[in-house]
């Protein structure tokens, strides 16, 4: 069987400790894209063309599989990505508050001239948040590098009540469809990648 190389196509710190979190080998590669998008996409269209683009954008050698992703949050149909300031911020945590919003992830695989991708959308209840405790979070929380303005794995924890989906979708990377791609596409899973401890 080929060998592969894994490589993550990102900078974001999330995906990068869930990886390490399986005990994965890879490298970190991050892509830089024209992450624009036309008006009334829908936002799995969204997300997994964005993460297609990433995969492309990233250079690699024959025996490596880029790892490239995109995570949205939506809210009514609007698309929340990161928050451009901490108003922003404050703006999304109201829009997410006492209500239900669906998260969406694309993720691309690409090796050689192919790129394989799917998306996953996990559903997520908020209960009601006070001001007190949006403008809390905001100010003590490093929320401009999150899709939603909240991390699950963090002090949002506690504005979650309820959750249908896979919960690492959440965080950035749904490990479990991420694994069943490889396994699909290169016969691996994504275990297969981790090294002895």
């Amino acid at each position: 069987m080929k060998k592969y190389r894994l490589v993550l196509a990102s900078a974001s710190p999330r995906r990068t400790e869930l990886l390490d979190m399986l005990g994965v080998s890879f490298d970190v590669r991050p892509a830089s894209v024209d992450e624009s998008l036309p008006d009334n996409i829908l936002p799995e269209t969204a997300v997994e063309m964005l993460a297609r683009k990433k995969a492309a954008a990233t250079p690699a050698d024959e025996d490596e599989i880029i790892i490239a992703a995109d995570t949205m949050v939506s809210a009514d149909g609007i698309l929340l990505g990161k928050p451009a300031d901490k108003a922003d911020a404050v703006r999304m945590l109201g829009m997410l508050s006492g209500r239900v919003h669906d998260v969406f992830t694309g993720v691309a695989l690409a090796c050689g001239n192919e790129i394989y991708s799917k998306t996953v959308k996990t559903s997520v209840e908020f209960r009601k948040l006070s001001d007190e405790e949006t403008e809390n979070y905001v100010e003590n929380v490093n929320v401009l590098d999150k899709a939603g303005a909240y991390g699950i794995q963090g002090r949002a924890a506690v504005f979650v009540r309820k959750i249908d989906g896979d919960y690492y979708n959440v965080v950035g990377l749904p490990l479990c469809t991420l694994s069943e791609m490889l396994s699909e596409r290169f016969g691996m899973s994504l275990c297969s990648f981790a090294e002895d401890r």
